[in-house]
């Protein structure tokens, strides 16, 4: 399983990351390149505990049963639902999100497994830092396959 505690997966999403460019088309949804990055990021800022995104009622009701499936090894389906917090609609400059995104990619790495928030993941609820490590590199790949990179 990959993890953003392993720095050869870093390195791979870093590389992914830099193949964007401002005419780089989505492969579904409805977000540009530089708004899937600013999506990212603000979900590296719940990882990192810098946001604390309350838990959503579903979430709290059927979170748990699905949480194998933030850190299994398949990846990310199309069309999972997002939290209010992490949509982004407005217009953003995509070398800075890349920037912002690969920093935030690199503080959460050096952190390792004290760096992580221990605030419940919003629809997930608790996750052990092994989690965050794999479920925000499934996140990461999900929109980064979004844009075919």
């Amino acid at each position: 399983m990959k993890t953003l505690f392993d720095r050869s997966a870093v390195v791979e999403i870093k590389q992914r990351l830099s193949a964007l460019h401002p005419e780089s088309e989505p492969v579904w949804g409805k977000m540009d390149a530089a708004q899937a990055l600013a999506h990212c990021s603000a979900a590296m800022q719940m990882a990192l505990g810098d946001t604390l995104p309350p838990r959503v009622l579903i979430g709290r009701l059927i979170g748990p049963f699905f949480r194998s499936v933030y850190s299994n090894e398949k990846p990310m389906q199309r069309g999972a639902p997002t939290h209010p917090s992490l949509i982004v609609s407005d217009q953003r400059e995509l070398v800075r999100e890349q920037e912002r995104l690969a920093g935030l990619v690199d503080r959460f790495s050096a952190g390792g497994s004290e760096g992580c928030t221990r605030h419940p993941h919003p629809f997930f609820g608790k996750l052990t830092p092994a989690e965050w490590g794999t479920g925000m590199y499934k996140h990461l790949d999900h929109h980064l396959r979004q844009f075919g990179a």
